[in-house]
């Protein structure tokens, strides 16, 4: 896993691991999730906890990017722990809930959950 060491806005240096799509909100802990930010980015005015535009921006990032990652319209387990660096206990428990079809689980089921119930 690559180690971020500067913020992901400015470029100062020790930024804190922002949650995308917040745990309250339903977000796991996986790499795609996160972003890098200083402590203003992360927590002042202008940051996601503070603004909901900036917040917002960041989501249709992270779904644009779930969307490029998974082009097929369904997955197996494996796959997805593979694709999206997930280990098999959260797969599982993101899974659960899922119809699983001979193909797999389907990708828009997949992305939702990933954004925490919602698309954007």
């Amino acid at each position: 896993m690559e180690e971020y060491k500067h913020c992901e806005v400015c470029g100062r240096l020790y930024p804190e691991k922002h949650h995308i799509v917040f745990k309250s909100q339903g977000g796991l802990d996986f790499l795609s999730n996160f972003k890098y930010l200083c402590v203003e980015h992360h927590k002042g005015k202008k940051s996601p906890h503070m603004c909901k535009k900036i917040d917002l921006e960041y989501k249709k990032e992270l779904q644009a990017k779930l969307k490029n990652k998974l082009i097929q319209d369904y997955y197996t387990e494996n796959e997805l722990i593979k694709i999206l660096e997930l280990n098999r206990r959260q797969v599982k428990k993101m899974c659960r809930k899922f119809l699983l079809y001979k193909e797999g689980y389907k990708t828009e089921d997949i992305i939702r959950r990933l954004m925490g119930g919602k698309l954007y």
